[in-house]
């Protein structure tokens, strides 16, 4: 537990990068050598994040391959899809690991990137060789891994609300439903008229309907554990708060099985991994009571007059969705206790 590893986070002046930031001054493993943004190399980090100030004093870097090898061992990739695609075989080849944290490492095959995302996908080698992060499912792949693809804000909240019901075969995967909601964090720092205060404060806006990017994340991932095509219905919606997801998720049951019996196969499945909080039954989560902390909390309701169970799952989207999960998988990269520099209480109120 010695070894100190440097770190470089490319996209350091947006939400993501900044919060990757924040989270690693708390990590008693890791040293940050490297800040980087392309458009704004050479302006003090404090000056795009004032909270940052005298926190963390560097200077923003160019983007610049050799310079960033020459000094770090492990790379963040906070940036916009499209960029990551064609950086990420230029830094593993100059011997860097990578967390990309942007979505186009996650999908499997480039024709769905080109569709979702309408950007050039990464070359097949490079997905072939990324690994799918998220960390309570597929962590035991992580572990000497050079290229890990961070999951998205919604796939996270929802496939780990999701998941265990679908491998343990108690939910028909043909009949889920999930209903995700939003703060504006996740939209990051560019400026659009959706995420206008005028526009945001007192509504509530369904968007991407039918089209979000993150359905053929979920429905790779479900079909992965169900061991057969998945198709789902995901319908986003923005609310006019800061942080945090709440996912609500409906199917089918298969068999006789009560919120109780959900609540113990959830609490078998995640034993051992501290980030995900099982409620008790009758109870619901709320993402106030995951704010910038890396928790998950789900909730269960099986309804007998329908035959279906409700699945509530909670998260912080920029540090479970996002920074707090790649650190996660930095701690696993490197075999580390997966908890280092993550254990911190929600804030509240």
């Amino acid at each position: 537990m010695s070894q100190i590893v440097r770190a470089a986070i490319i996209g350091a002046t947006g939400y993501g990068g900044a919060e990757v930031i924040r989270l690693l001054q708390a990590h008693p493993l890791v040293k940050i050598t490297s800040v980087i943004s392309t458009s704004n190399a050479g302006a003090p980090l404090a000056d795009h994040f004032p909270h940052l100030q005298e926190v963390v004093v560097d200077i923003l870097d160019q983007l610049d391959v050799d310079l960033i090898a020459s000094k770090s061992d492990v790379v963040f990739l906070a940036t916009p899809a499209g960029v990551s695609a064609e950086l990420s075989p230029k830094l593993l080849a100059a011997g860097l690991k990578v967390i990309d944290i942007s979505g186009d490492l996650r999908l499997k095959s480039s024709s769905d990137y080109e569709k979702w995302y309408k950007k050039k996908p990464a070359s097949e080698d490079m997905l072939a060789k990324s690994i799918y992060a998220l960390s309570e499912v597929f962590g035991d792949e992580v572990k000497g891994s050079d290229l890990i693809a961070n999951p998205g804000c919604y796939p996270t909240a929802t496939l780990l609300g999701l998941i265990p019901a679908v491998k343990a075969g108690w939910i028909d995967p043909s009949t889920i439903i999930i209903d995700a909601k939003s703060g504006v964090s996740g939209a990051g720092r560019g400026v659009n008229l959706g995420v206008h205060y005028a526009e945001v404060n007192e509504n509530l806006n369904v968007y991407k309907v039918n089209k979000h990017q993150h359905i053929p994340e979920i429905e790779q991932a479900l079909s992965r554990v169900a061991g057969k095509p998945v198709v789902t219905t995901f319908t986003t919606h923005l609310v006019p708060m800061t942080r945090g997801i709440m996912s609500t998720m409906y199917a089918t049951v298969n068999g006789e099985h009560t919120a109780a019996d959900f609540i113990e196969l959830y609490r078998q499945f995640y034993e051992g991994r501290k980030f995900v909080r099982i409620r008790q039954e009758g109870k619901f989560p709320s993402t106030k009571e995951v704010y910038g902390s890396n928790y998950c909390d789900i909730g269960f309701s099986v309804d007998e007059r329908t035959g279906r169970v409700t699945i509530v799952s909670v998260i912080d989207n920029v540090v479970k969705g996002a920074a707090g999960q790649a650190i996660q998988n930095l701690n696993l990269m490197y075999g580390w206790e997966e908890t280092t520099g993550l254990l911190f209480a929600p804030v509240y109120p």
